[in-house]
């Protein structure tokens, strides 16, 4: 790691440490941290840390952000952070400056579409817009006649219906109905499954490093809990649990930066990344499922109860596989490129990486 990727996740964990501690967080019932967190961040630049300075942002790399986002999965971070960096990339695919505060991304799954008008008017559904009620501003990739266009919205001239994901984060569908952007301008070289591919990435970073909270929080149980007059790390049963969960954590942890790695040093979605970020999405979202398993089987289902941390972990583990397109959704799409290249390309697609 780069001597800059240490300062931006070094100055994150610190704000994550200081103002996101999941204990504290579970003990507020009235959601008061989340103001100070995020002025935290945003005096930071963290939010916008993939828009240019001339922009309006931080002019951090991709790599950056990337280590930035596993960071905040550790933390179980449930404030619109990676919606927010997601919007701002986005944006500046097409020159569009970021403005400040909370932003989300139209759509976040590749089943919706926003249209364009022939007046420039945006209209179109998108279902599963994490963080769209708390959203001052959506960044929409919108499809016309003449191609894709890259617009910036006020998120009040959209209709909210409020929705939540399995870890109580919000997971709105926002409509558009021939709403006028602030801002639009048309592109070329970036699509909507680009766009995916970047969200599903960004989820993969946050799932791997919420696995590796939640195999430390489980060790640590393991060595404090007393049954039958010894700790339960020594049982074989125990070992063998925790065993398969760092398989996991280290497994998503390695697919994750892998995709992300790949992104960051190449010139384009080619083939390569889009295996990369693709099967990025369907290991990480397989050991969110398995290795959140695990960690409660270890806690004896204690981490359920809304006292303990860990469902913070879990839960929104599971949700993030969802986002950007399931891990079903992305084994269909990477089984139809390996499919079109043909069995003679198989290997060496797959040894190239």
């Amino acid at each position: 790691m780069a001597e800059s990727d240490n300062i931006v996740v070094e100055t994150a964990e610190k704000i994550f440490a200081d103002l996101a501690d999941p204990q504290t967080i579970n003990n507020d019932k009235k959601d008061s941290w989340q103001a100070p967190l995020w002025q935290a961040l945003s005096e930071a630049g963290l939010p916008l840390s993939w828009v240019p300075d001339d922009l309006g942002g931080s002019g951090a790399s991709l790599a950056d952000g990337f280590a930035l986002l596993n960071a905040a999965g550790r933390f179980a971070v449930a404030v619109p952070l990676a919606e927010t960096m997601l919007a701002g990339w986005l944006l500046a695919q097409a020159k569009i400056s970021s403005p400040e505060g909370e932003m989300t991304v139209l759509p976040a799954s590749p089943r919706d579409r926003i249209t364009l008008d022939a007046d420039g008017a945006l209209s179109g559904r998108a279902r599963g817009v994490p963080f769209a009620k708390a959203a001052r501003h959506f960044a929409v990739l919108a499809h016309g006649k003449d191609g894709v266009s890259i617009a910036l919205v006020d998120a009040g001239k959209g209709r909210i219906e409020s929705g939540l994901n399995v870890g109580y984060d919000h997971s709105d569908t926002v409509t558009l109905d021939k709403i006028q952007p602030v801002t639009i301008k048309a592109v070329r070289g970036v699509d909507q499954t680009h766009l995916m591919l970047m969200g599903g990435v960004a989820r993969s970073l946050q799932i791997a490093g919420a696995l590796e909270a939640m195999l430390d929080i489980s060790v640590r149980y393991s060595n404090e809990r007393v049954a039958f007059e010894k700790k339960i790390s020594k049982f074989q049963a125990v070992q063998h649990n925790l065993a398969r969960l760092a398989g996991e954590s280290a497994a998503a942890l390695a697919a994750a930066t892998s995709a992300a790695d790949a992104i960051a040093n190449a010139k384009s979605f080619d083939d390569a990344v889009y295996l990369e970020a693709a099967s990025a999405k369907i290991r990480c979202a397989e050991a969110a499922e398995k290795g959140g398993a695990i960690a409660h089987q270890v806690h004896g289902a204690i981490g359920f109860t809304i006292e303990h941390i860990l469902h913070r972990y879990s839960l929104r583990a599971l949700a993030w596989r969802d986002d950007f397109g399931s891990e079903s959704h992305w084994a269909v799409e990477l089984g139809k490129l390996v499919a079109s290249r043909g069995a003679d390309e198989l290997w060496p697609l797959v040894a190239s990486r």
